[in-house]
C-alpha cells in the first residue's frame, strides 16, 4: 500500500494530521537548502528500525537538539555534544545514528567544498538508479543503507516514487520539477 493510501484510510485526528502534513507538504518535494537536505537525512537514519511516525513527533525535538540541522555546527560537536545527544529523551538516542550524524556533516562540509553545495553534490550524481545510489552513498557517508537511501531520496525529489500517479500532490510535486522528472532521467 502507498504511503498516499495508507493516509486516506487513516481514522481523522492527530495522527492523521501528522502524516498528512508531511505527505501534502514535503514529501517528495525538491529541497534547496543544504542544512534542510542534512536534516532530512538525520531524520531518515533515525527512522532505521522505528517508524515515521515517531520520527514526525520527534522532529521538533531533533530541530533543537541539532542545532536547526546546521551542518557547520554539528561538524564541530564535541565529546560533550555527544553526551548531550545520547541523554536527550526528546530524540533517539543511539550512539551510532548520532556519529553518524556528526561524521556526515564532516562529510558534508568537504562536498560543499568540491561541489559548492551538498544539494551541487547530490545533482553531480544525477542520474543514477536506486541501486548505483546506495553503492555512492555507503562509500560517501556512515549509516546509510538502501532503505534509508531510498527515502531519502524519494523524499527530496530525487528518485519518483513517494507519491501515487492518482494521488492530489503528485500533481504539485511534478510542478515541483524534482530532479527524477529531468531529461535522462534513470527510473
Amino acid at each position: 500500500m502507498s504511503y498516499c493510501s495508507a493516509i486516506n484510510q487513516m481514522q481523522p485526528g492527530d495522527r492523521k494530521t501528522l502524516h498528512k502534513n508531511y505527505h501534502d507538504n514535503q514529501y517528495g518535494f525538491p529541497i534547496h537548502d543544504d542544512n534542510e537536505l542534512f536534516g532530512r537525512l538525520i531524520l531518515e537514519i533515525n527512522q532505521a528500525g522505528l517508524s515515521w511516525e515517531l520520527i514526525l513527533k520527534k522532529e521538533e525535538a531533533f530541530r533543537k537538539a541539532y542545532h536547526n540541522f546546521n551542518i557547520k555546527n554539528i561538524a564541530n560537536y564535541t565529546e560533550a555534544d555527544r553526551k548531550r545527544l545520547l541523554a536527550d529523551a526528546g530524540i533517539i538516542r543511539n550512539r551510532l545514528k548520532i556519529n553518524a550524524a556528526i561524521e556526515n556533516a564532516k562529510t558534508i562540509l568537504v562536498l560543499q567544498k568540491q561541489f559548492g553545495s551538498f544539494e551541487k553534490w547530490l545533482e553531480f550524481n544525477h542520474p543514477k538508479t536506486k541501486e548505483e545510489w546506495i553503492k555512492v552513498f555507503k562509500k560517501t557517508f556512515r549509516f546509510t543503507g538502501g532503505e534509508i537511501v531510498n527515502e531519502f531520496l524519494m523524499s527530496i525529489g530525487f528518485l519518483p516514487g513517494a507519491h501515487s500517479s492518482d494521488c492530489e500532490v503528485h500533481k504539485k510535486v511534478l510542478k515541483a520539477k524534482p530532479m527524477w522528472l529531468k531529461q535522462n532521467s534513470i527510473l
